[in-house]
């Protein structure tokens, strides 16, 4: 039996600018971009290299989903960005701009580093020890 997690959903203000900060910012690929209806797409990104899970990027469509744009998780980190090189990604982001909220660290796991999306939400960029 395999199970795995296919996509997840991030809530966004608006496809067009959450595509070009995952695409243009984090260097993701765009794998899908499909129009659903006149409000709705089916927008689907991936870190280059990934190979099960990637992130549907879901635009607001409600208040309440408004509110959550940002804040999905309440202030934890939300998600965990694994690279092989951490401090190449580090760099790159830096100089795309990549807000970074906690300073580059090493733990026991690995090097890691928390960032923000273009919304808010918290991000790790992990290199974890071999």
């Amino acid at each position: 039996m395999k199970q795995y997690i296919a996509q997840f959903a991030l809530v966004v203000k608006d496809y067009d600018e959450a595509i070009d900060f995952y695409t243009q910012k984090l260097n993701f690929e765009l794998i899908e971009d499909t129009k659903q209806s006149e409000e709705k797409r089916w927008v689907l990104v991936k870190p280059k290299g990934a190979t099960e899970t990637a992130i549907l990027l879901a635009k607001a469509a409600s208040e309440e989903q408004e509110s959550r744009v940002g804040n999905q998780t309440g202030g934890r980190v939300f998600m965990f960005l694994y690279t092989d090189d951490f401090w190449r990604d580090y760099n790159k982001m830096q100089t795309k701009g990549i807000k970074f909220i906690r300073e580059p660290k090493e733990e026991v796991y690995g090097t890691v580093a928390v960032f923000e999306d273009l919304y808010g939400n918290l991000w790790d960029l992990l290199e974890p020890k071999k």
